[in-house]
């Protein structure tokens, strides 16, 4: 029966993105009783999940994207010899159990998982194009919640906003009062989570001089740049 393992040999080389998403999420979070559209309390339970990930997982991303229920991953190496199967199985699951414990949801809670080839020009690119969509997941989520706060159905409300632009929800909301563009950046932007460079001062009892040697860190970054801009291209350089 071996041989029908059809997928087992389905390999991907280095490097490569993995981004998994939660699945059904908003029935999952329903009952915890979140804040509408956005709750500090779950996008740190992202984060810090990310961090458990990086610390305990035996896995080593380059760094980690975040906004809502999607987390994007950077690898230059790829553990299981690149076994798509593998990749595609330890970590959604992975990050499914370290969301649990630092949510601690009421029911079980999930998330799929691709994996995407990338080479090195791709790869800023790609993470512009998941912040162009964590600000249209940030207005939409206000203009939808707006709408039902005034007492609006949830499928009048979709179908009002469903072939509307960014501007135009923007225009919606600023007429209530909303000013989207000010609500908290890592509503808009995403937060990043990677590891970082320090320099730390010891003693050499042999030589009786002190040292400094250089460490990582595992941190979150809440106020991170546009992708696009010329501060967002400086900052993925060295990021990257």
């Amino acid at each position: 029966m071996k041989r029908r393992e059809i997928y087992s040999d389905l390999h991907c080389i280095p490097p490569v993105i993995v981004r998994v998403d939660g699945r059904s999420f908003k029935n999952a979070l329903s009952r915890i009783g979140l804040e509408k559209p956005y709750d500090k309390r779950f996008a740190s339970a992202m984060a810090d999940a990310i961090e458990i990930f990086f610390r305990k997982s035996g896995l080593s991303p380059v760094f980690a994207y975040t906004f809502s229920d999607e987390i994007s991953f950077l690898f230059r190496d790829i553990s299981f010899e690149g076994r798509i199967e593998k990749i595609d199985s330890v970590i959604p699951s992975y990050i499914s159990s370290a969301l649990t414990l630092t949510l601690k949801p009421s029911e079980p809670i999930s998330f799929d998982s691709r994996v995407i080839p990338v080479n090195d020009n791709d790869i800023a690119g790609y993470l512009a194009w998941r912040q162009d969509e964590a600000w249209r997941n940030c207005i939409n989520s206000y203009a939808y919640y707006t709408l039902l706060s005034e007492g609006m159905e949830e499928k009048d409300a979709a179908a009002i906003l469903k072939n509307k632009g960014a501007s135009e929800m923007h225009e919606l909301l600023f007429q209530r009062g909303i000013n989207v563009s000010r609500v908290p950046k890592w509503q808009r932007r995403g937060i990043m989570v990677m590891r970082k460079e320090y320099h730390a001062k010891g003693y050499n009892p042999h030589l009786e001089e002190e040292t400094v040697s250089v460490r990582k860190k595992v941190v979150q970054d809440w106020d991170i740049p546009l992708f696009k801009s010329p501060q967002g291209e400086d900052f993925l350089k060295k990021t990257l």
